[in-house]
């Protein structure tokens, strides 16, 4: 619910906070990023101290953390209270799934039982713009993390009395160096990206970056084949199936979370529509996230786990593609529904991703195998909301710094180039002309910028439609020589 919210409301916290362009991006994806960095460490530790347990101090930490959010007087403290709220959020999936994992032990009902956890994600990320809205409607944005609070003191009162405990009989110690590893793998390559997106350019800061998470990222993956209880068992990897689906719910992520910021602002800034607006107009594509994710559990037994990927993922693209050429004036219907087959395509892919990941390992390392899944899609969110956004920003400042007026002072410039709310809100200060002038070009730069981030997304799930089913497809002809008893579709 938290992810949608924010989408509806960064325009209003841009005009309110001021945020520079990368502390917008900061702003979205600090989350996602200590989220990423800590969910396999989540569900490790799950797997040790016991998955209630650690769900019920992650949900605490959330919920002070969504506090401090709602009251930040600067966008610094709005990003240090963001990264807050990734750390308590990267325990809630690793011990949902990991629990569903250990109920649920027959293959069939595991599948229709991940159905509807995902599509309770939906429900969520459905109710989310349709309650931002009406917040930011009545109140200020802060409230839009406020919300928050009573969701978490709700599952902190009925988990106790409602969810089994399970943690692994046997457990090793936690390898601290593994953990400092990940995140120096993953945090200078996010890094990275932003500075050359600001920059427009590939600095020699950002090389150092990337190099730096490369190295590490190699460090860590050699660390894991020599240890006794690794944090990321690799040898799963050696399984195609299991290398597809994790694969796949990145890709996923990574095209339907940077879609759904665009959508947003398109919405609110482009198509003119109040937040409680924006909000119901992005209600079908959550429809269709939520009936597909179901849905998608009914199409397996019939279809086979590849094609109902694989088509999935065209569908997505499609979808991306029909996007990608939304105009300016008029464009709300093809906005809508080119979003809603976007949504329909992506659901059934985590669906079936997190099912294949899920049922890959053994009850013990259920927590720590869900976390893989997790942490592929939402490290696949963040890079998603960091990469296409920063295509997206790039195009757009690049635009702007082409046709802005001459006589504007250089100030007003940086501001209108940082993005188009800033742009809308000096638009709002400008004589009628001049104020036309900068909206229209601000508006036109942002549609190009969401053109050139939608099409890369769209490329990205027409090869995750190719490699993903040959790969879950190799998996399943592998399992069926080894044990060929096993269920021809499963």
């Amino acid at each position: 619910m938290d992810i949608t919210i924010l989408h509806i409301a960064i325009p209003t916290i841009t005009h309110e906070l001021t945020p520079s362009p990368s502390q917008t991006l900061w702003i979205l994806d600090a989350y996602g990023f200590l989220l990423a960095g800590l969910l396999i460490v989540m569900g490790n530790i799950g797997d040790r101290i016991g998955r209630r347990r650690l769900l019920l101090i992650g949900a605490a930490v959330f919920g002070m953390a969504s506090t401090l959010a709602a009251f930040a007087p600067t966008s610094e403290v709005l990003i240090a209270a963001r990264a807050l709220m990734g750390i308590g959020g990267a325990t809630l999936m690793p011990s949902t799934l990991s629990l569903i994992r250990n109920m649920f032990t027959d293959p069939a009902e595991r599948t229709r039982a991940i159905g509807i956890w995902t599509a309770s994600l939906s429900g969520g990320i459905a109710l989310g713009p349709i309650i931002g809205g009406l917040l930011l409607e009545a109140f200020w944005w802060g409230s839009v993390f406020l919300i928050n609070v009573p969701v978490i003191v709700l599952l902190l009162v009925l988990a106790p009395r409602l969810v089994p405990e399970y943690r692994s009989p046997t457990s090793a110690r936690l390898d601290v160096l593994s953990v400092l590893l990940s995140f120096a793998a993953i945090i200078p390559v996010v890094w990275a990206i932003k500075t050359a997106a600001e920059e427009l350019a590939l600095t020699p800061a950002a090389v150092v970056g990337l190099v730096v998470g490369v190295l590490a990222g190699t460090v860590f993956l050699i660390r894991q084949r020599r240890l006794q209880s690794p944090l990321v068992d690799v040898r799963l990897f050696a399984n195609p199936r299991f290398s597809g689906a994790v694969l796949g719910a990145g890709l996923a992520m990574f095209s339907l979370v940077g879609v759904m910021l665009y959508s947003a602002q398109y919405l609110q800034l482009v198509a003119g529509l109040s937040p409680l607006l924006a909000a119901l107009a992005m209600l079908p594509i959550m429809v269709a996230v939520g009936g597909m994710s179901v849905l998608a559990s009914v199409l397996v037994p019939r279809f086979g786990y590849p094609l109902v990927f694989g088509a999935g993922a065209a569908v997505a693209a499609g979808g991306m593609l029909v996007l990608s050429r939304v105009p300016v004036d008029d464009g709300l219907i093809v906005a809508i529904v080119s979003s809603a087959f976007i949504g329909a395509g992506i659901a059934p892919m985590m669906t079936l991703a997190t099912d294949v990941v899920v049922g890959s390992a053994p009850p013990n390392r259920s927590g720590a195998a869900s976390a893989l899944s997790e942490t592929a899609a939402e490290l696949g969110a963040a890079l998603g909301i960091a990469v296409l956004g920063s295509i997206g920003t790039a195009l757009y400042r690049s635009r702007v710094l082409d046709g802005v007026p001459d006589d504007l002072p250089p100030d007003a410039t940086e501001v209108i180039s940082s993005s188009l709310g800033a742009a809308i809100s000096v638009a709002e200060q400008l004589p009628t002309e001049a104020a036309t002038h900068l909206a229209n070009l601000a508006r036109h730069a942002f549609v190009d910028g969401l053109g050139a981030a939608t099409v890369t997304g769209g490329l990205v799930l027409v090869a995750t439609a190719i490699v993903c089913p040959i790969l879950l497809h190799r998996g399943r002809a592998s399992a069926q020589s080894t044990h060929p008893t096993a269920d021809t579709e499963n």
